[in-house]
């Protein structure tokens, strides 16, 4: 245990997943929700992801230390009381999202950093306002937080470079890969990503080119399996004899033609419907709970795999 003390805001997937990361750290957690069920399902959920956790090897110490490191508050203001690092994780809209970081930058301390796990809102959008807005900036992780150790760090014009490198060494500690962003831009790094693989998924199933399951086919096992180790510009680095400058020389024009078929698809109703009766027919709506434990678990194996084969980088 440190004497570094955290606040999250908002007991979803998101929140829970951000406890059991901070508490792993010997951080104090304090969880607060405005929904009491939603709350009081907290103990439970952390109880069942730990003890898989020690199972597979990913934590150093009894889940029961981690567990009494997070307590559930009785309010906001509880739960921000003392806090040196708040971590919000509310519904993505930008009304609320406002309202919440006027009331958290209301009642926390004045040293405490604000941050937001918003998946695509630029913090300037939600902080412009409030006269903290210094403190405010985006932390946001992959999902699940608990499995994936990525986080990226968006400031706002106006943050303080200080609260950048504080919240950047806090996640550190917490055993956070910290990609930090130059500037703010819509969906930070990893959704204008994943947005842009979907984008060309959903147009080569929109023109007919391929069905929804021989996407994942080759994401699976082509892309996925290397991209699960390094990222794309390794990967082509690694792909000519002269590294990258060498890749580009042989297949640059083949990706700039690429480029110019594939402008702009709106996802309509006809094309996700089509997508979503593929998905369901592999996977009926009542399995995808058990499906998401089953890819909580191999994310938890390929992290003990990963352990054991450390990158020599």
């Amino acid at each position: 245990m440190n004497d570094t003390q955290t606040a999250v805001v908002g007991a979803g997937a998101i929140g829970k997943g951000w406890a059991i990361v901070f508490a792993q750290a010997g951080y104090g957690v304090s969880v607060w929700d405005p929904d009491p069920g939603t709350l009081q399902a907290v103990p439970g959920v952390i109880a069942a992801e730990l003890a898989e956790l020690a199972r597979q090897g990913l934590i150093r110490e009894e889940p029961a230390r981690i567990r009494a490191r997070i307590r559930l508050a009785a309010s906001l203001a509880d739960a921000v009381r003392g806090a040196d690092h708040v971590q919000e994780n509310g519904p993505e809209t930008l009304a609320s999202r406002r309202q919440t970081f006027a009331e958290i930058d209301a009642l926390a301390p004045p040293g405490a950093v604000l941050a937001s796990s918003t998946s695509g809102m630029p913090p300037s959008r939600f902080t412009a306002e409030i006269p903290g807005r210094a403190r405010c900036l985006v932390a946001h992780p992959a999902n699940p937080p608990s499995l994936l150790p990525l986080v990226e760090l968006c400031p706002a014009p106006w943050t303080d470079p200080t609260v950048l490198e504080r919240t950047r060494r806090l996640m550190i500690r917490a055993g956070r890969q910290v990609a930090t962003m130059r500037r703010e831009a819509d969906g930070f790094i990893l959704n204008r990503l994943q947005g842009a693989l979907l984008a060309e998924a959903f147009r080569l199933v929109a023109d007919g080119v391929v069905d929804p399951d021989e996407v994942d086919t080759v994401m699976k096992h082509g892309l996925g399996r290397r991209w699960s180790f390094m990222g794309p510009f390794e990967t082509v680095d690694l792909n000519a004899p002269g590294g990258i400058a060498d890749f580009c020389a042989r297949y640059g024009a083949l990706y700039e033609a690429l480029q110019t078929q594939m402008p702009p698809r709106r996802w309509d109703g006809d094309l996700v419907g089509r997508v979503a009766a593929a998905r369901r027919a592999d996977l009926p709506t009542q399995d995808i709970a058990a499906r998401q434990a089953w890819r909580d678990r191999r994310l938890m194996a390929l992290a003990s795999h990963l352990r054991e084969q450390p990158d020599p980088a």
